[in-house]
């Protein structure tokens, strides 16, 4: 076991979470606990004892609380942070704020002001899940609106960074988006950057190791699943051990 995946999810109405832990190679659920803070997380750290050394590799969303508890007990560890994380993090922080503020400065023409108001999702989904209508659609979007066009084409750099082929190239690459977020003046654009430069170093991992937390996503499928067969368990020992017993992990 030298690399692992860590997410969170909802257990209860009222957003009480839970973190679980899987081995990312046999996808093996190693360890679930209530909470999602560095003390939440501690007993799974604590449990791998001089193991913990061993430890290469570990895939998780941009949480500092997990990104910190790794670092104290796996000192030869590398965080990945997941792409489509930070790409959701991006259509919710910037494509979306981007297209507010451009449909509120054409209130005077209400028309106008509806349509752009309406291309949330073909500025968020991938242009090759776009059929030939609504890819027309965003092709109009973005000719006639800049700060559109320029989030758009900033946001599909952005994803390039996960599939350089050597840390360097990741970094130069890093470079020249910061220069050109910087360049374009549009505001909500500058401070996503700015919040996400702290976390390069688990973009940058990526080049090493293309792990993400998608097998963890399927997890949290199969525990929503588990969830409603047991009516929403109120004995949460009872519905992690389910759980744990759901993936045993198959054979490296």
């Amino acid at each position: 076991m030298r690399q692992l995946v860590m997410d969170e999810f909802a257990i209860f109405k009222g957003h009480r979470y839970a973190t679980v832990i899987a081995d990312a190679q046999t996808h093996q659920v190693l360890w679930i606990g209530l909470g999602r803070s560095r003390k939440d997380i501690r007993p799974f750290f604590e449990m791998l004892g001089e193991h913990a050394q061993n430890i290469e590799v570990v895939a998780m969303d941009m949480n500092t609380a997990f990104d910190l508890e790794v670092q104290a007990h796996c000192p030869n560890a590398r965080i990945v942070y997941d792409l489509f994380h930070v790409v959701a993090k991006f259509g919710r922080e910037v494509m979306d704020r981007v297209r507010v503020d451009q449909a509120n400065q054409l209130k005077d023409d209400k028309s106008a002001r509806r349509w752009v108001k309406r291309s949330r999702w073909v500025l968020l989904k991938n242009r090759e899940n776009l059929n030939t209508k609504q890819q027309s659609y965003l092709d109009e979007i973005l000719a006639i609106n800049r700060d559109l066009m320029v989030t758009h084409l900033l946001g599909a750099q952005l994803k390039e960074l996960w599939y350089c082929e050597s840390e360097k190239q990741a970094r130069d690459l890093w470079e020249i988006w910061w220069q050109q977020v910087h360049e374009s003046g549009v505001k909500p654009l500058i401070n996503f950057a700015r919040k996400l430069k702290p976390y390069l170093h688990g973009i940058v991992s990526s080049a090493l190791y293309h792990l993400n937390t998608c097998t963890l996503e399927g997890i949290n499928n199969k525990i929503k699943l588990i969830k409603r067969m047991g009516y929403g368990y109120r004995d949460t020992d009872y519905f992690f051990m389910k759980i744990k017993a759901a993936f045993p992990g198959k054979p490296r």
